[in-house]
């Protein structure tokens, strides 16, 4: 009896052993990306295609873009999935990445009530936002340092609004990434300048539409970049470029222009080759 407990405790142990070094040895790289490509649903149409070709699981973090940046300077990552082109550069340019690598496109819009009480309509984003500020009309702003709210910031700019002057209470500033903060606009029925693929993916839509769309200032490029394995020793030099050059390749590609909602395709796949 003690023999046949001592052989099963035994067995277990080992079991457990084996279940440990087997987690241990899973292949996985660390993507920082943004809050779009995780809440569109893309990540989870493409990386189960990438992991059955090529046995890396990937694990994402998905942040506003320039806190995935700044998680990849630290080292924590071994891929950045982004959208804003100019931090992307710089990043590059203090020397934390490899290459850029541009991967797709989609554009940005601007969400608000159907009403429209601000008069915003159109195809003109540096008219609409001059038409909300003049209504003080109610406007929520990720105001997380993501690509989507410095593309809100250089809008604003461009329209000639001195956001730190004007804002007031129409303005609400967030913190949060893209859904949450289409959250607060349902409920405050307000305008928001969002990604199309989180819009088209977002169910809370409440009495909210697209108003502003269509404008060229609107495109929103996504550029995808290996982190220095110079800076950070650690970083997984052969699988994190194993992931970009699958995004990248008509296989990666073709399945990024095969994700759609509704019948609609949420992102434009335009690498270089």
């Amino acid at each position: 009896m003690i023999t046949r407990r001592l052989f099963c405790s035994t067995l277990a142990a080992c079991g457990l052993l084996a279940a440990t070094a087997s987690h241990a040895q899973e292949r996985f790289i660390t993507v920082s990306s943004t809050t779009s490509t995780e809440q569109s649903g893309l990540f989870g149409h493409l990386l189960p295609i990438f992991e059955k070709a090529h046995g890396i699981k990937v694990r994402v973090v998905a942040l506003g873009t320039g806190q995935a940046l700044d998680m990849a300077r630290r080292g924590d990552a071994d891929v950045v999935f982004v959208h804003d082109k100019a931090a992307e550069e710089k990043f590059i340019t203090e020397g934390y990445g490899v290459k850029r690598q541009e991967v797709m496109y989609n554009d940005f819009v601007v969400i608000g009530p159907k009403a429209d009480p601000a008069k915003a309509a159109g195809k003109d984003i540096l008219e609409g936002l001059r038409r909300i500020e003049i209504a003080k009309a109610p406007f929520v702003s990720r105001g997380d340092k993501s690509g989507t709210h410095a593309a809100e910031l250089r809008y604003w700019k461009a329209a000639g609004v001195d956001l730190a002057a004007k804002k007031g209470a129409w303005y609400r500033d967030t913190g949060s990434g893209m859904g949450p903060a289409l959250n607060t606009a349902a409920s405050m029925n307000a305008y928001i300048l969002a990604d199309r693929g989180t819009w088209l993916s977002f169910k809370n839509r409440g009495d909210l539409g697209i108003v502003v769309e269509g404008d060229t200032k609107l495109f929103n490029q996504y550029g995808v970049i290996l982190v220095n394995p110079a800076k950070h020793p650690h970083v997984k030099q052969a699988d994190g470029q194993k992931f970009i050059d699958w995004v990248v390749s008509a296989e990666g590609q073709k399945a990024i222009a095969d994700y759609k909602i509704g019948g609609e395709q949420l992102f434009f796949p335009n690498a270089r080759h």
